[in-house]
């Protein structure tokens, strides 16, 4: 480790499981570096769900990641693990992490890490890591969209949501998506969606069906889950492929085999964090080639909503759980 950097750093550790004021600053130990990290010294830090639902007690640390919050971070690469070779010190970069992004100073694999896109402060960049990776992996995928194809993104608005509706329709394919207001439904629209039903108001099934023919759509991501699913069954095209990585509306539901049978479906999710850093760096690698590029030329931007201080990440949470942001919530550092 670089002798100039701190023994201690600041961090905001989830001091036991319950609501936002259990997020408390504490001071803690630098990360030390296992061969293949980097250490980053963190500029700014993306709050996502799955912080919420570890916070909660609803999401289990991994036994091989840091016990404090935060998926995703970018800053300045600040120390080298043995074994690293693409990145150097002083350069800037943004990474999903394994958890500890919550803090002045975050260790990765460098496989996981990726350049700032041209023209982004480390604030934006800090925004892209988590959503970024799991809409790649699940929509194109496991999810298999081709070109052509057509896709609906359940919670458009969310950060999940604006990144799916921006790099699906960047790649050309007609974007559909749901939102709970009609001032989130017209932001979803201004980032590329053909149309956004409010749930709320709308039978987002039928409006779906007519806009495309009766055809339905090729491609689903859903992180509502419960009775959602027999609808979005219903709302796919022959051989169409429902991927769910949430369930807001819980884990369980009844499925119709038959529409299964008849239209050839497929049902699949998955996960991001438990998955190795293998898999994690081929989706960093195929990112870099085909999404980064779209980013530099600014056809894909991030949308954050509001930045928080690392301290208040209790207010950050407060503002997720209310559901009431379009886009990013972020912590500055």
């Amino acid at each position: 480790m670089n002798s100039k950097l701190p023994a201690k750093m600041r961090a905001v550790e989830v001091s036991q499981p319950g609501g936002p004021d259990v997020l408390k600053p504490v001071e803690r130990p630098l990360p030390q570096l296992k061969p293949g990290e980097i250490l980053i010294k963190v500029a700014a830090a993306g709050v996502n769900r799955p912080d919420v639902l570890q916070r909660m007690g609803n999401y289990p640390v991994p036994p091989d990641a840091s016990d404090l919050p935060g998926l995703e971070v970018a800053g300045t690469v600040a120390a080298l693990g043995s074994e690293v070779t693409q990145w150097k010190i002083g350069e800037q970069v943004c990474a999903l992490a394994h958890g500890g992004g919550y803090a002045e100073y975050c260790a990765v694999p460098e496989v996981q890490a990726l350049p700032v896109p041209k023209g982004l402060s480390l604030t934006e960049a800090a925004s892209l890591p988590e959503t970024f990776f799991t809409v790649y992996s699940n929509v194109f995928e496991r999810g298999g969209l081709k070109s052509g194809e057509v896709f609906l993104v359940q919670g458009g608005s969310s950060g999940i949501g604006v990144t799916a509706i921006q790099m699906v329709s960047a790649m050309g394919n007609r974007v559909f998506a749901t939102a709970g207001s009609d001032e989130k439904c017209a932001a979803c629209v201004k980032l590329g969606a053909e149309q956004a039903f409010n749930y709320r108001t709308q039978d987002w099934a039928a409006e779906l069906k007519a806009a495309t023919g009766g055809k339905g759509v090729n491609v689903i991501l859903d992180m509502v889950g419960g009775d959602y699913v027999p609808k979005e069954l219903k709302s796919l095209a022959e051989d169409g492929r429902l991927v769910m990585i949430a369930f807001l509306r819980g884990h369980k539901t009844e499925v119709d085999l038959n529409e299964v049978m008849r239209k050839r479906l497929q049902i699949t999710g998955s996960t991001l964090r438990p998955r190795n850093v293998e898999f994690k760096g081929q989706v960093a690698r195929a990112l870099r080639e085909r999404i980064w590029p779209l980013l530099d030329a600014g056809k894909i931007k991030p949308v954050i909503f509001r930045t928080f201080p690392l301290e208040q990440a209790g207010e950050a949470h407060k503002l997720m759980e209310s559901s009431q942001h379009i886009g990013k919530i972020v912590l500055t550092v």
